[in-house]
């Protein structure tokens, strides 16, 4: 048998509990595909995004280093173009690799506001940096509601038919859809599928005050209201998202079938990070709730046991070795993270039985930095007070037993400090934000650009004119220039 193939399917924003095979009471009749998918193969229950927004996430993800290793700070700071990664070493490795959809992972892409707030997000400046449509329902049967991912997977499936065609040489194709990521757009067609009474309210907690989490808020900026018929709207619709993300993946798993391909093909399905979708009055991701921090992993294919599913922690830093692993090829040094393939294979694991996740981007004046080993979960935030959950018996993060349980908190943030300092890599992005802000400052007040796309950063930017934004105040500019010229 020549070496197999590799059909990698990741996604964006997929909240990885959003599935019927997870046991989602809204969710039986919505993800049959993907459920038949871990019929097929095998499924890790606790799998974890290391950095919950987009480039980050990435980032790690194809290079199996963490954030503070790989410095991709945020959406707008990646690796360079010349680090080797994922994609370039299956190609250097004989593989006919197709990289087809998003992948997110080079500085320079993104809007000034992804640059802006995240530079600027220790500040102190208390205006919204996002602006959010409300959900919403297409009339009609509409089939293809996100066009631009039905065209992905369109282009996927005549990928694998030319392959097919020509089996000599093994291919690794990855199709990157940007669904189910905000803005929330259904049809009537997917919200049909969603079943009403398993779409929950979810409960207030008692940490509504964090300071760190009522910033984040503030700055995402939903403005639609936590009223329960929004609550239950938005939800249903994000769930039905998540159902036309399933339509097309059955359509590539009946290609499969058609061109026989399963035999010596891995199918591999994921995602960069979660969506709070109205949990903890939250939205978006940027978060290290499990709304924002759990992802699917799902992979069939030669010597998966069908159907099997763990409990084993694991997270996306494990993705790039086990493809390799799958691929029979070598694995270069540095990689962080390990194989999943044994434990796919109902092997027993030796692995790390922590995951680790960190944040140091918009919406967040401090860095997030949380370690999950076994039922408990760790969130240190650099400046400020920890947070601590025990997820077996508060798998809703509701209580957050921090001052309760101090011998824990301890425990948990020695553990991490022996992984990585991470004050003082809070404090080296940090001193970045400052150094990469100043010399944007400094060329925009030259442009005489400044002011107008301040206003617009901090007055939500998406769809706002400048005749719409909320103007950039002398005391604005205060603030800044204070927190510029703090020493710390």
């Amino acid at each position: 048998m020549s070496r197999p193939n590799i059909v990698w399917v990741h996604t964006d924003s997929h909240d990885g509990r959003v599935m019927g095979c997870m046991g989602h009471p809204a969710m039986s009749r919505a993800t049959p595909n993907i459920d038949a998918l871990a019929s097929r193969g095998a499924m890790f229950r606790r799998f974890y995004s290391n950095n919950p927004i987009c480039l980050p996430s990435r980032a790690s993800m194809i290079t199996s280093t963490y954030t503070y290793q790989n410095e991709a700070w945020n959406n707008y700071r990646g690796i360079p173009d010349d680090r080797p990664n994922l994609y370039t070493y299956f190609d250097q490795q004989g593989y006919d690799t197709a990289i087809i959809g998003k992948t997110d992972y080079l500085s320079g892409n993104h809007t000034i506001r992804a640059r802006v707030s995240a530079w600027t997000r220790s500040a102190g400046i208390n205006r919204p940096a996002y602006n959010e449509g409300g959900p919403e329902v297409l009339e009609g049967d509409v089939e293809r509601v996100h066009e631009r991912d039905w065209a992905i997977f369109d282009r996927g499936i005549a990928y694998l038919r030319k392959q097919s065609a020509r089996p000599e040489r093994p291919f690794m194709l990855y199709l990157g859809p940007g669904i189910p990521h905000p803005k929330f757009v259904t049809s009537e067609r997917y919200l049909k599928l969603i079943d009403e009474a398993g779409v929950d309210i979810p409960k207030q907690d008692d940490h509504q005050n964090h300071p760190v989490m009522a910033y984040n808020r503030m700055s995402k900026n939903w403005t639609h209201g936590f009223d329960p018929e929004m609550v239950k709207l938005t939800r249903r619709v994000y769930f039905a998202m998540v159902a036309e993300l399933d339509a097309m993946m059955g359509m590539l798993m009946r290609a499969m079938d058609e061109l026989g391909l399963w035999e010596n093909t891995y199918l591999v399905f994921s995602s960069d990070h979660g969506e709070m979708a109205l949990e903890h009055n939250n939205w978006y991701k940027m978060a290290m709730f499990e709304g924002a921090e759990r992802v699917p992993f799902i992979a069939a294919g030669p010597g998966i046991v069908p159907g099997a599913a763990t409990d084993n922690l694991a997270s996306l830093i494990d993705v790039y070795p086990t493809l390799l692993d799958m691929a029979g090829l070598p694995e270069p040094e540095g990689f962080m993270g390990q194989s999943l393939l044994p434990e796919l294979r109902g092997q027993p694991s030796s692995r790390q039985d922590w995951v680790l996740s960190e944040y140091h981007d918009t919406t967040a004046m401090t860095g997030m930095i949380m370690l999950c080993q076994g039922h408990w979960k760790y969130i240190a935030y650099p400046g400020y007070r920890p947070q601590l959950f025990d997820l077996a018996a508060d798998p809703d993060e509701l209580h957050d037993l921090a001052a309760k349980r101090p011998e824990v908190v301890a425990r948990m943030d020695a553990k991490l400090r022996e992984i990585v300092d991470y004050e003082a890599v809070d404090a080296k992005v940090k001193a970045y934000d400052k150094r990469a802000f100043r010399r944007w400052r400094q060329e925009q007040k030259g442009l005489g650009t400044y002011e107008k796309n301040m206003a617009l950063v901090y007055s939500g930017w998406d769809e706002i004119t400048p005749e719409m934004a909320q103007p950039w105040t002398e005391e604005d500019e205060r603030r800044v220039v204070a927190w510029m010229n703090d020493q710390d």
